[in-house]
């Protein structure tokens, strides 16, 4: 084939020599508008999965690599001057000079012409004198900007600033450095690429930036490759203590914002992307070029193996996106997490420290106890003592799931929640057998809290025939026996979760159609204005005030019967699309009056039931609130709406905040993932000062202790697992050895059978 390859950074050279290396028939041309020495950074980092890539894919150009690598398996941070080493990673980087001299020279030798300083012909041309155009140009691709319409680019300009710069002071690993000013905060990331320079990249926010004046030193005209060099000194006097006389050195170094890209196709007709011209990663994980690369391979795979390019690029596309994708949320969990850094300046240093090295949630509590079994019993020392000074009795050794956790008067054994889950299973409204096993089980199964599913405050509050409700004396009484269960045979604290359907109400069951409104005997719905969910769901009818005094009633006889029965928490469903979640929102709240406009407005309902709960349930107990903290949909609730609202709701006299999002609008486009939600919990938890509970994508025992270490969230509520495994938090106890969870004494020969079996 005729192949033309736009840009000669990595990902382009390698995918080049990929492709001559396999087939010496291939024509293939680089065109470069730099020189082969105009490389512009510094060091250029790569994991031990990707080294081996390289390996498989051509041995040559790893050995090559290979001779220049500096390798190191620590981690240092200096956070204000408390220092703390995590080792046992896996590093290795080299100059990116060096590694585009190998690159450029291994494909020269191959037969690819590359033509340095020369701007690329036409795309057009290029498309119909080639039969395959690559286009590596980077971040600011030209070419994904002419195929815009084909390839429907996402770009998302961060607002954070950063600088490179190198440094010629040693460095042994890859280093963390903060340093706090009169300005707020900067942070440097540093990590060594030969034996006598490092990579040192200064970061901070947008606000601090300006603060610092470095706006207006930014701003003075440079000539082409030319550094700022009043940020250079300002940077250098900055992070003096560290760099101990040694100087940075900079090469065309200016502030910048990060962009993160995103295609929703990586290919049009016969031209290609790769590497940062169809994703971007966050410098902060250091994949830039490890993604290239791979891309590189995949594609040289894809247009050897298949027949023709079309089905080439299908395949490459099928075998990169999902893999990009995984990366690019967990850079995103990185990079917001330095966005957001000043929420955790005041949190202890140890685990601000456990924050930072979890940030992106691909390292966890189990992957370092692994990696540095020392770093981690420094930690759960630090945690330990920390809840012995809180009168919580924790023993040596015990894991962060099982650490006890205080509301009020409530003490829970643990820190899983069995999230509310619908069974849709009452009859008018009263809970039976099914609802007794169901959460019975799993309370015997060794969770801290189980949670009731929705329960409504009226007939019509329900979504569906199924709901169960709380609304007379029958329901309580059934809802006591359940409660009883729970109380007498485990250790379990059970919390009655309770709302009102609105907008989402007089529904099919599940199995029978979600969100289906009922082919007869629908019930009236009511909503704060007159708009479907969708586009076949029964038309609601906007409140009066009437309806809502009468709502808030309803809230306040429930709560009175929830005390009856003997419930230990509430929590007030104000998630999800339903009735009080659809004030909050402004795409389902069209209201002018008191109860709709700005965000206060909006959560004034919210706040009216809250406030009228509190005074009805025992000083004593607590109140939980679920929110959705974003609607993921343009012009719904955002993160910051969430970190309000959650301010407002603790004023208001809720004592956690359950954090869930979504489900409130059809236009919805939810970034799943695991723990896709869990940072937002970790927002509010620290910027509103609220305790909260994290739930969605939490699925293993690794991801609660995890999040109870960092602090993300103080409890865990899990769904699915749940159902497939009654003794979920049971079995999580068995498998790390923790034998301080109470079994139940029917089970206890379980136990020894487990130690048996575990016996070598």
């Amino acid at each position: 084939m005729k192949i033309a390859c736009l840009g000669g950074g990595p990902g382009g050279l390698f995918s080049t020599i990929l492709l001559k290396a396999r087939n010496p028939g291939h024509e293939i041309t680089v065109y470069e508008r730099n020189g082969a020495e105009d490389t512009f950074g510094f060091g250029v980092v790569f994991s031990q999965e990707t080294l081996d890539n390289i390996e498989t894919a051509d041995p040559e150009t790893f050995k090559l690599i290979e001779e220049r690598f500096r390798i190191w398996s620590a981690i240092d941070v200096d956070y204000l001057g408390h220092r703390e080493r995590s080792d046992g990673h896996a590093f290795s980087a080299l100059a990116r000079k060096d590694l585009l001299g190998i690159l450029g020279r291994r494909a020269t030798e191959l037969g690819v012409r590359i033509n340095y300083r020369t701007n690329a012909p036409a795309l057009t041309e290029l498309q119909a004198s080639h039969d395959v155009v690559i286009a590596a140009d980077g971040v600011n691709s030209t070419t994904r900007t002419a195929l815009a319409d084909e390839l429907r680019p996402e770009l998302d300009r961060r607002p954070s600033k950063y600088i490179w710069f190198g440094t010629t002071r040693p460095v042994d690993c890859f280093t963390f450095v903060f340093a706090d000013t009169p300005h707020g905060l900067f942070w440097a990331h540093i990590y060594p690429y030969d034996d006598t320079m490092s990579t040192f990249i200064v970061e901070t926010t947008p606000e601090t930036w300006a603060r610092a004046g470095l706006d207006a030193l930014a701003a003075r005209p440079r000539t082409p490759g030319e550094s700022d060099g009043g940020s250079l000194a300002f940077c250098q006097e900055l992070f003096a203590d560290h760099l101990d006389g040694h100087p940075l050195v900079g090469n065309n170094s200016g502030w910048l914002n990060f962009t993160v890209v995103r295609n929703e196709s990586w290919h049009s007709g016969n031209t290609v992307l790769i590497g940062d011209a169809a994703h971007t990663a966050h410098f902060s994980i250091g994949s830039g070029t490890k993604m290239a690369l791979e891309d590189a391979i995949a594609l040289a795979d894809a247009l050897t193996e298949n027949p023709d390019v079309a089905a080439a690029f299908a395949a490459y596309e099928d075998a990169r996106k999902p893999v990009a994708a995984s990366l690019q949320r967990s850079a995103q969990t990185s990079m917001e997490w330095f966005e957001g850094i000043s929420r955790y300046r005041d949190i202890p240093p140890e685990q601000f420290v456990f924050q930072l090295l979890t940030r992106s949630q691909r390292i966890t509590y189990d992957n370092l106890k692994l990696r540095d079994a020392g770093f981690m019993a420094r930690l759960d020392a630090w945690l330990g003592e920390t809840a012995r000074g809180q009168g919580l009795e924790v023993d040596a050794g015990t894991p962060p799931m099982f650490y006890p956790f205080r509301l009020r008067s409530l003490t829970l054994p643990n820190r899983i929640v069995v999230s509310p889950m619908a069974q849709y299973s009452a009859v008018d409204g009263v809970p039976g057998p099914w609802h007794l096993v169901h959460l019975g089980s799993r309370a015997v199964g060794g969770a801290g809290l189980v949670m009731t599913e929705m329960t409504c405050v009226s007939p019509e509050g329900r979504i569906t025939p199924g709901c169960p409700g709380l609304w007379n004396e029958a329901q309580a009484e059934a809802w006591r026996a359940v409660v009883d269960f729970v109380h007498t045979e485990s250790s379990a604290k059970i919390g009655l979760q309770l709302g009102h359907a609105g907008p989402k109400g007089s529904t099919k069951v599940m199995w029978e159609g979600m969100d289906a409104p009922l082919d007869d005997g629908n019930w009236e719905i009511l909503a704060p204005s007159p708009l479907r969910y969708h586009s076949g769901s029964q038309l609601p009818r906007e409140m009066t005030q009437h309806d809502i005094d009468r709502l808030i009633a309803d809230h306040v006889h429930s709560t009175r019967l929830a005390e009856q029965a003997g419930f230990d928490l509430l929590e007030l469903h104000f998630a999800h699309g339903y009735l009080v979640s659809a004030f909050i929102s402004p795409l389902t709240n069209r209201r002018t009056d008191a109860y709709g406009g700005s965000p206060e407005k909006r959560a004034r309902l919210g706040l009216e039931v809250l406030d009228a709960v509190r005074a009805a349930w025992p000083a004593e107990k607590p109140i939980s609130v679920r929110i959705s903290a974003t609607d993921w949909a343009d012009g719904g609730v955002t993160g910051d709406d969430a970190v309000a609202l959650a301010r407002l709701l603790a004023e208001g006299g809720a004592d956690i905040v359950d954090v869930s999002t979504g489900q409130t609008s059809t236009r919805a486009r939810p970034r799943y993932g695991r723990l896709y939600q869990t940072p937002f919990s970790d927002r509010i938890r620290h910027e509103a000062g609220v305790p909260t509970i994290t739930v969605g994508a939490v699925a293993s025992v690794d991801d609660a202790n995890t999040i109870v270490m960092s602090g993300r969230a103080d409890l865990c509520a899990i769904a699915r697992p749940h159902l497939v495994d009654p003794y979920w938090t049971l079995n999580a106890a068995l498998d790390q050895g923790h034998l301080g969870h109470e079994l139940p004494k029917q089970y206890l020969s379980g136990r020894s059978a487990r130690r048996r079996a575990q016996q070598p």
